[in-house]
Formats: structure tokens, C-alpha cells, sequence
């Protein structure tokens, strides 16, 4: 996964320009961290888009609105995926895709919707650190507004997945902040 997200080049995706920053990075020469950052990120939305058509092919969602929950996750995956994917495209890059990686799970992972739901709880804190980190990182400024924005919904879905574990929706006051080697290594764990 690392160098899929960090270096390796992929398949072109059409990006749908729904984002207010298209054209931001074609505007001005991304610094090779902030292009390494976009690429990191991709890869960690294509793993969130990925367990979660996985969660919900599973038919083990079916209580306190899971189902529901899960497939308004993937759709704002989906949404952050093309943002993204734009911002690279835009910078002359190519975004990998998800024919580009092949991810696995932890035996068990689709056993139960309380074992979909807490692995579920667990990839949306990396994906919360994972932007928190870019936002704390990022040298171009006019992309920490979309990342900010893709953190905030990140969170969200933490909320929300809290509330179908039977948790606490609202978490620390302090989002947690991973390093892009620290994402990147996280990630490796779900590439087969």
C-alpha cells in the first residue's frame, strides 16, 4: 500500500469536477509531500469505499439502521475519492484506482455487524488521523479547506458507527494526528 499511495502510478479515473477546488493544484506546482499526501489519501478512501461495499455485501447489517448508515458512508467515500482524484489529475498525476490494490481483511472481520461495525470504528480513526496529519502538513494552503472538509464527514461517520456500537457519540476534543509514515504503515496491514 505504501507505495501505491505514496509513489506508484495507476489507471486514470474521469473525475466528476464536483469540487470547488478543481483546478487548485493545476494553478500552481504541488510540492512532491503534498502529491505524496493526495496519493497516501487516495489509497486510504479506496479502503474505506472498499470494506464498506464488503460490509454491505455481507447482509450482516441489519439492525439499528447499519445498512443504511454503511451505504451513506460509501457514497461520501466515493465523493472524497473523486475529489481527491481531481486535486491529482489536476496536478498531473495519475490517482490510483481500486483495480490498482487488493485488500484484505482480518479473519472474522464480516462475521457479525458488531465485528463489521468495530472494524469499521477503527478505519475511520486512521482515516480521521490520516487528515488531521495532511492538514497539519500540507505546504499549499488552498488544500487544507478540502481536507478539512473531508475530516470533518470522516468524523462523522466515526459518530456515527459509535452510535451502532452502543457508544459514546462524541469523542475526545482532540482529533489524533498521524504522520504519513504512520498512515502509510497502518494501511499496509489491509493490502493482500
Amino acid at each position: 500500500m505504501g507505495r501505491v499511495a505514496v509513489g506508484g502510478g495507476a489507471l486514470l479515473v474521469p473525475a466528476s469536477g464536483l469540487s470547488a477546488f478543481t483546478g487548485v493544484a493545476a494553478a500552481a506546482t504541488l510540492p512532491d509531500a503534498d502529491l505524496a499526501y493526495l496519493r497516501l489519501l487516495v489509497a486510504a478512501e479506496l479502503l474505506a469505499a472498499d470494506f464498506q461495499a464488503t460490509a454491505l455485501a455481507s447482509r450482516k447489517l441489519r439492525h439499528g439502521g447499519g445498512r443504511a448508515v454503511f451505504g451513506r458512508m460509501r457514497a461520501d467515500e466515493e465523493a472524497h475519492y473523486t475529489q481527491l482524484a481531481q486535486l491529482l489529475t489536476d496536478a498531473g498525476q495519475t490517482p490510483a484506482t481500486a483495480d490498482d490494490i487488493n485488500f484484505s481483511y482480518p479473519k472474522g472481520s464480516f462475521r457479525s455487524q458488531a465485528s463489521i461495525v468495530k472494524l469499521g470504528g477503527r478505519l475511520e480513526h486512521l482515516m480521521i488521523a490520516a487528515y488531521v496529519g495532511a492538514i497539519q502538513d500540507l505546504q499549499t494552503p488552498a488544500l487544507r479547506l478540502s481536507i478539512g472538509q473531508i475530516a470533518a464527514n470522516e468524523a462523522q461517520h466515526a459518530s456515527a458507527l459509535a452510535g451502532l456500537a452502543g457508544r459514546p457519540v462524541v469523542g475526545a476534543a482532540f482529533a489524533p494526528v498521524l504522520s504519513m509514515a504512520a498512515v502509510s504503515d497502518a494501511l499496509d496491514e489491509f493490502e493482500s
